[in-house]
C-alpha cells in the first residue's frame, strides 16, 4: 500500500465503567502508548465488554480488548501487534522504539507481581512481608535507573560516570520497554495508596524522577485511565486486611 494511500489503524481497548471512557488495562495503554509514539495516524475506539458489541462477534469473535484493525488484518495478541508495529511502521518514516540495551526490557519485571500478591493479601500477618518484597522490586528497579547504560559511560574521560540522571529505562526517549512498564507502575501507584495506604517512598528518587518524566510525556499521561477507573477495577480484587 502506498504512503499516499496508508492503511486505516484502528486500536480498540477497554471501556471503563461507564461504557465509554478508557478502563483500566495495561495492555491496552502500552499499545495506546506505541501507536502515539510512532507518529502514526490512528483511531481509538472503547469497547464495553459487558454488552458483548457485534464488533466484536465480527472482527474478532472470543477475544478481549486490547485488538487492532490494520486495513484489514485484524490482531488479537499484545506482544504480536507489538512487533507487527515496530516491523511495519519502521524508519526512515516511523522510529524504532525497540530498546537498545536488553537490560531495560527486563527492569522492574517483578513489581508487578509482587504488587499482586500484596494487595490481594487478606491476613495481615503477612502484610509486613508482602509489602518488603514489594519494596525489594521497586528498590532494584530504582537502582537500575540509577545505574549509568553503557552510552552514558565515556572510556576515554578521567570522571568515572558511578550514576544516571537519564528520564527513561533506556536512555532519554521512551521505548517499548517503557510502553510495557509505565502503566502497571502507575496502577501500582493508584492502587496501593488507596487500598493499602502505601506510598513509593521519595527515597527511591531515581523511579520518582522516572515516574515525573513519564507523567510530563503526553503519550504516557494522557493514555492513563482515570484514578476511579483503577480503584473500581481493584475494588473486588483488593482485599481488606481482616
Amino acid at each position: 500500500m502506498s504512503d499516499a494511500n496508508p492503511p486505516r489503524v484502528e486500536l480498540f481497548v477497554k471501556a471503563g465503567n461507564d461504557g465509554q471512557s478508557i478502563g483500566n488495562c495495561p495492555f491496552s495503554q502500552r499499545l495506546f502508548m506505541v501507536l502515539w509514539l510512532k507518529g502514526v495516524t490512528f483511531d481509538v475506539t472503547t469497547v464495553d465488554m459487558r454488552r458483548k458489541p457485534e464488533i466484536l462477534k465480527d472482527l474478532a469473535p472470543g477475544a478481549q480488548p486490547p485488538f487492532l484493525l490494520y486495513g484489514n488484518e485484524v490482531k488479537t495478541d499484545t506482544n504480536k501487534i507489538e512487533e507487527f508495529l515496530e516491523d511495519t511502521l519502521c524508519p526512515p518514516k516511523y522510529p524504532r522504539l525497540a530498546a537498545r540495551n536488553p537490560e531495560s526490557n527486563t527492569a522492574g519485571v517483578d513489581v508487578f507481581s509482587k504488587f499482586s500478591a500484596y494487595v490481594k493479601n487478606s491476613n495481615p500477618q503477612m502484610n509486613d512481608n508482602l509489602e518488603k518484597g514489594l519494596l525489594k522490586a521497586l528498590k532494584k528497579l530504582d537502582d537500575f535507573l540509577g545505574c549509568p547504560l553503557p552510552d552514558e559511560i565515556d572510556e576515554n574521560s578521567a570522571d568515572d560516570v558511578t550514576s544516571s540522571s537519564r528520564s527513561f529505562l533506556d536512555g532519554a526517549d521512551l521505548t517499548l520497554a517503557d510502553c510495557n512498564l509505565l502503566p502497571k507502575l502507575h496502577i501500582v501507584k493508584v492502587v496501593c495508596l488507596k487500598y493499602r495506604k502505601f506510598s513509593i517512598p521519595e527515597s527511591l528518587s531515581n523511579l520518582w524522577r522516572y515516574l515525573n518524566a513519564a507523567y510530563a510525556r503526553e503519550e504516557f499521561a494522557s493514555t492513563c485511565p482515570v484514578d476511579d477507573e483503577i480503584h473500581f477495577a481493584y475494588s473486588s480484587v483488593a482485599k481488606v486486611l481482616k
